[in-house]
């Protein structure tokens, strides 16, 4: 039993961005880094089923956005390593989640300098830059509100409002520190902002093809590759229905009962194996069981 807790846990953890291997999650000693265990984005980000799953999520959302599209198209490699992608962007939201004090602030000014780097033109003729605070507060709702969806979905319906607020405030400040402006602070304004920037929102032939290459995307192992699929499908049934009708995804109900069973069926499985996640080891490094 040991011996096949151990062998998932390693598939799991390759998936994460502690297997880039910069992060020290355990030192120092006593370091709350940005919120401390007894943040609520601790209880969110700490559940490796429910963050997959809205990770992907998130990132069709993103993409839906012309001039998200447009950066991410130009300046990305995600065509050739999209789990490259997933990693860094999970060791991102891990590393100033989890992580100490130092190292996420290193994170934002990393990828404050990326951003600050990267333009360009869309393909309507727009002008478009990383750093654009409009664009950095719809990348940031888009991948909040996912996790917050798919942690009410897969772990906890019966969080309370006023939880999911502090959530939204305490993640709002990440987003501000790397230039993000009018971040919605609670879930009211979330669902507000969500239905303001619809009209700004179109699926095109490239955003189908991020899609494609997202559904393509070689698991780590052979081992790993059912449990990938899953979480795909899914990331996919857990986007609005707004956004599922814009790329023209249709799911029976039947279907995305299938998913949903499936999922719970497997997040257990996930979460009694991992032990040395992010969470884990920052909880050691606070001294929390």
């Amino acid at each position: 039993m040991e011996f096949i807790r151990t062998r998932i846990e390693t598939q799991v953890m390759s998936m994460t961005g502690l297997a880039l291997g910069q992060l020290d999650m355990e030192n120092p000693k006593g370091d709350p880094g940005l919120f401390g265990p007894q943040a609520v984005c601790w209880q969110v980000h700490g559940d490796f089923p429910s963050m997959l799953i809205g990770g992907i999520c998130a990132l069709m959302l993103q993409m839906l956005h012309p001039r998200v599209l447009a950066g991410v198209w130009d300046h990305s490699n995600f065509r050739d390593d999209m789990l490259g992608r997933l990693r860094r962007t999970g060791q991102f939201i891990s590393g100033t989640t989890f992580g100490s004090t130092h190292d996420a602030n290193w994170l934002i000014d990393k990828v404050r300098n990326i951003h600050s780097q990267i333009s360009g033109i869309a393909p309507d003729g727009s002008r478009y830059t990383a750093d654009d605070p409009q664009l950095l507060t719809w990348v940031h709702v888009a991948e909040v509100s996912s996790f917050m969806s798919a942690h009410l979905r897969y772990l906890n319906p019966a969080l309370p409002l006023d939880e999911q607020d502090r959530y939204y405030a305490e993640t709002a400040l990440v987003a501000e520190r790397l230039g993000a402006r009018d971040v919605p602070r609670s879930t009211h304004a979330i669902a507000q902002y969500l239905e303001r920037m619809r009209p700004q929102l179109m699926c095109d032939e490239r955003t189908r093809e991020v899609l494609r290459i997202l559904q393509g995307a070689p698991a780590p192992s052979r081992m790993a590759r059912p449990m990938g699929s899953l979480m795909m499908q899914a990331g996919i049934e857990l986007l609005p229905v707004w956004a599922s009708g814009l790329f023209g995804i249709r799911m029976s109900e039947f279907k995305r009962s299938l998913i949903r069973l499936g999922v719970n069926r497997t997040a257990p499985v996930l979460r009694w194996a991992v032990r040395n996640a992010s969470v884990h080891r920052a909880r050691r490094r606070m001294g929390v069981v």
